[in-house]
């Protein structure tokens, strides 16, 4: 029963923050992405845990819109990072979102006065996804959408620009199976992707996501992310 309700409260917190997220997004106010962390009542454990789970996208009002991070959710941030390490034997996937949350602080600590964190370190390994079927690309595209910035260079964003058809074959997948987070993280790639086919019907597509989808936040996350995008360019 008690893991139940940590469960429960778990994915409460996600879903909070995601919506934070969200509303910064939409309005610039940087403080709104860390008002669930700041009053939500939730252990420190579960803050970071639900930092996990959202990933670098916690930080993306403030990459994305180059505004200052709030404090405390900031805070809570680094602790994740710094708490939870990929084990060795962690998936691929674990692997890159780790590296993904080290270049968000980053980019996010550059711009303030205190000394910025250490570089992340070399790349993870993206062989895993080279030889991918479209299925399981898309997938794990789709988890690693906080990847998906204006500017970014690394090896997983290189195999999603060499595979642009089947990354649309993914979310029209993703779509007909009602999988409303993976077609909205396969549509925020592909709004950055060169030789997208005109006949997918991208936007009419995003917006189709937005009416079935976008009352989870962590749909209209994604949706949020690629409608910023196209505009936005990261140093």
């Amino acid at each position: 029963m008690e893991q139940s309700s940590t469960s429960a409260l778990l994915q409460g917190t996600v879903l909070d923050l995601a919506s934070d997220v969200v509303s910064a997004l939409r309005s610039g106010d940087h403080v709104r992405a860390g008002s669930t962390l700041a009053g939500s009542g939730a252990g420190e454990g579960v803050a970071r845990a639900a930092v996990r789970v959202l990933g670098a996208d916690a930080l993306l009002p403030s990459v994305l819109l180059r505004v200052p991070p709030d404090p405390g959710q900031l805070a809570v941030f680094k602790e994740a990072v710094a708490a939870h390490p990929p084990r060795e034997d962690a998936a691929p996937a674990v692997v890159w979102s780790h590296w993904a949350m080290t270049r968000a602080l980053r980019r996010t600590e550059q711009p303030l006065t205190g000394p910025p964190v250490d570089e992340p370190g070399a790349e993870p390994d993206a062989r895993w996804l080279e030889e991918a079927g479209w299925q399981f690309l898309t997938h794990q595209l789709a988890v690693l959408a906080p990847l998906a910035l204006p500017g970014e260079e690394c090896a997983v964003t290189r195999v999603a620009r060499g595979r642009p058809v089947d990354v649309a074959r993914g979310f029209v997948r993703a779509v007909r199976r009602r999988d409303w987070q993976q077609a909205a993280g396969a549509g925020r790639w592909l709004t950055l992707l060169d030789g997208v086919p005109d006949t997918l019907g991208l936007e009419a597509g995003l917006d189709f996501v937005r009416l079935m989808g976008g009352s989870d936040p962590r749909v209209a996350l994604q949706l949020e992310a690629a409608r910023l995008m196209p505009a936005g360019v990261l140093l």
